[in-house]
């Protein structure tokens, strides 16, 4: 009776343990697949804000604008119709809203303003020079002056070699994530430098040298670290860090990547030391004593026995602290300055992709480019994830391997 009670039991819980798996592992795909679902839309999304057209003169040779060049029309930073392969001719600006400055209501044809797409097509005709950003329902399409440049749609070239990240700029939104991708790296990668070597050698220490003593009091207070908030973190930088920064090294502003670096390398060192330290107290006590016993010194035996048998543990350290410093928010987002530009040095201010969602999300529509632009984001930050998380466990397997 007892015999069968524990097998139902035992299948029970393994039963139940199962299912928990399997929810788990179904969850999991299933926010993977929505976020590349929502990503991916950003590529069926036309170059032009969405329902709007932009009309030139028809005699105007120019057949395509690229986004980039529209926003520098429009921001008079291409003034000639040459600069963008048209004729020798003065560019002039028009949209929708001036309408209603020439003309009347009565003349546009009263509250449902049947005349307006007419309207808007003698201004077009007037100025061969123009060229005007227009809704859809309101086209010429019928007059023959007017020529509605093609918009095709946002390609992988333009989102993720493009250098401007201005997602809510009329009439062509700018959506170049190569700034918010070079911020990220540039700051993770120089956290975790910052924090390799500290994070190991308190690692070796207390896995090694520290009396047990000193062990049980350094333990629980660096995993505490772990568990402080990442936006006190993030003060404590803005407070602290950032003026002296600023101070000591003369710069205009003290929001850097420098900043973020130096905060992330404090947020990854709890994850590393704990990590790192687990793996090599795993090493072996025969190991140990076998290697002192054939006459090497304590040191000898840390980096020559301990630090090669605990080498997978050491990179799953450094591949978790990674993680933590490109998943990070707040704290980034808070003492790097937001700034959306290609990082030259670790003393300019830049912008990080989580960053980037956590401020914008809020304001984007639903369903609209900003918001998918925002999906998009999270599937590269998911792929970097998963390259780190793939290139660390072939290494760990190689280096077990050569042991």
């Amino acid at each position: 009776m007892k015999k069968s009670f524990r097998r139902i039991s035992e299948r029970t819980v393994q039963g139940i343990f199962t299912l928990s798996g399997s929810i788990t592992s179904i969850t999991i795909l299933l926010i993977v697949v929505f976020l590349f679902r929502e990503g991916m839309g950003l590529f069926r999304s036309p170059e032009i804000e969405k329902g709007y057209a932009l009309c030139v003169h028809a005699s105007n040779p120019v057949e395509r604008l690229s986004p980039k060049s529209v926003k520098a029309v429009f921001d008079s930073e291409i003034t000639n119709w040459n600069a963008a392969g048209g004729d020798d001719r003065e560019i002039m600006l028009f949209r929708f809203d001036e309408i209603f400055s020439l003309y009347s209501e009565e003349e546009l044809g009263g509250e449902n303003y049947s005349l307006l797409p007419q309207k808007l097509g003698e201004v077009i005709g007037q100025n061969p020079g123009i060229i005007a950003f227009l809704p859809e329902d309101y086209l010429p399409r019928e007059n023959v002056a007017v020529k509605v440049l093609p918009v095709e749609n946002i390609s992988p070239v333009d989102f993720f070699g493009g250098s401007e990240w201005m997602p809510t700029v009329t009439p062509a939104p700018q959506f170049g994530v190569f700034p918010l991708i070079m911020g990220t790296l540039w700051v993770s990668i120089f956290a975790i430098l910052i924090a390799l070597l500290p994070g190991l050698g308190v690692a070796i220490y207390m896995s090694e040298l520290a009396g047990e003593r000193v062990r049980k009091l350094l333990k629980p207070t660096i995993e505490l670290l772990a568990g402080i908030p990442s936006v006190v973190y993030g003060f404590f930088g803005l407070v602290t860090l950032v003026p002296l920064i600023q101070n000591t090294l003369h710069l205009p502003v003290g929001e850097t990547a420098l900043a973020g670096s130096l905060i992330l390398a404090i947020m990854a060192l709890p994850t590393i030391i704990t990590i790192a330290e687990d793996a090599m107290r795993n090493t072996p006590k025969s190991m140990r004593e076998a290697s002192l016993a054939l006459g090497a010194t304590h040191w000898q035996t840390i980096y020559k026995v301990i630090i090669p048998y605990a080498a997978s543990g050491i990179s799953a350290a450094v591949v978790l602290g990674i993680g933590r410093a490109i998943g990070e928010t707040m704290a980034v987002m808070m003492v790097t300055g937001n700034a959306a530009v290609t990082p030259h040095s670790l003393f300019e201010s830049v912008r990080t992709i989580p960053a980037t969602i956590a401020a914008e999300l809020g304001e984007a529509p639903s369903g609209g480019t900003h918001y998918q632009s925002l999906f998009l984001l999270g599937c590269i930050l998911f792929a970097i994830t998963m390259v780190i998380s793939v290139s660390a466990e072939i290494i760990s397997r190689k280096r077990h391997f050569e042991n």
